[in-house]
């Protein structure tokens, strides 16, 4: 008589590494402490928001619209590019998701800088692919010379992440094109612009034109970062028809909430307002890099809402002085913290910090 055995999933489920979230503050009696672990907007919603995702609640009971053809008009139109060019998903970490799943067999490679974003390889592997992860050099930016040496006819996808999250430097637009012009006209080009808003630089990529001039880029964009959607749940990307049409054939059904799809076009109707607050974002990234570089610390060129210490084995060490302050910053084991830029009184409270820190 056979023993009984478990349902098993595919070999490569069990190498997929845990997302590690940004974690809540620690309560401090008498001591307001702030979140600054997740790269959140420290704003409440744009003005209109919650209006309109109010309203939307009223018809929970019916379903989205699955095709999101109103937030695709209000994007085609803001972007200047035909609505068959893009896909919104359950934020743009879903996007790497269905990219992936689209384009990649198993064993197939995906090449991108590390350290970057932390779904890429979980993605990768969930996906049955290998990720080729090339180091970024010394001062946090991508190495794309590496990376354009790492393609093989195995590589089926690149991903650029600019700014690059967590270490915070952007790659130029002439640094893009050459590394483009290295990059086979088969493999899919990633460019991850969570963070496009808040780049103030010579150079600054224009992904627009970008994805015009080349039919393997794909733009991933959020309405999580500079718009303050975070809980909702929206991105999108923008490429060429026949890879926008790939993206939204494995989509899930249904995936973007008739509420999020509101609250994402109300959002793109309060432009105005969007941009004070990311410039006062800005300005206050601004400030807090000149403080930390006037304390002694080398940090990376800044250009997300977030700065980042290379701490080494110190990374443990200022996440807890950081915590006593009451500020929760994001460490990452052995190599460093990066903190979000949030309220005046937490950016102050990091500065205090990293001025009396013993960096050993």
């Amino acid at each position: 008589m056979s023993t009984p055995s478990t349902p098993r999933p595919r070999s490569h489920i069990g190498d997929i590494p845990a997302y590690v979230p940004g974690k809540p503050p620690t309560p401090r009696p008498g001591l307001a402490t702030y979140k600054l672990s997740s790269n959140e907007n420290p704003y409440p919603p744009l003005p209109g928001v919650v209006e309109a995702a109010t309203r939307a609640v009223e018809s929970m009971n019916r379903y989205p619209d699955m095709g999101s053809r109103a937030l695709y008009e209000a994007l085609a139109q803001r972007l200047g590019v035909p609505v068959e060019d893009l896909a919104a998903a359950t934020g743009s970490v879903a996007l790497i998701y269905q990219l992936l799943q689209a384009f990649c067999e198993p064993g197939d490679e995906v090449v991108y800088a590390w350290r970057s974003f932390e779904a890429y390889p979980i993605a990768v592997t969930a996906a049955g692919a290998r990720s080729v992860q090339v180091p970024l050099r010394a001062d946090g930016h991508h190495d794309l010379d590496a990376m354009a040496d790492s393609i093989t006819e195995r590589t089926r996808v690149v991903m650029v992440c600019t700014p690059n999250n967590p270490t915070g430097p952007a790659v130029t637009q002439a640094e893009l094109d050459a590394f483009l012009a290295r990059v086979p006209a088969h493999v899919v080009a990633v460019v991850d612009e969570a963070y496009l808003e808040f780049v103030r630089m010579d150079d600054a990529v224009d992904g627009l034109a970008t994805y015009r001039a080349h039919p393997n880029v794909v733009l991933f964009r959020t309405f999580s970062k500079a718009y303050g959607l975070a809980g909702f749940r929206v991105g999108y990307a923008v490429a060429h028809a026949e890879v926008a049409g790939a993206l939204r054939a494995v989509s899930l059904p249904f995936g973007v909430s008739s509420v999020a799809q509101a609250a994402a076009l109300a959002s793109l109707e309060a432009s105005e307002a969007l941009m004070e607050r990311v410039d006062a974002l800005v300005t206050e990234r601004d400030r807090v890099e000149s403080g930390l570089r006037a304390a002694g610390w080398d940090v990376p060129d800044a250009q997300g809402n977030f700065v980042w210490f290379a701490l080494g084995e110190r990374t443990a060490a200022f996440a807890a002085a950081c915590d006593e302050a009451g500020i929760v910053v994001r460490p990452f084991a052995g190599e460093g913290c990066r903190v979000s830029i949030g309220e005046v009184e937490a950016n102050d409270r990091l500065l205090e910090v990293a001025r009396a820190f013993d960096r050993g």
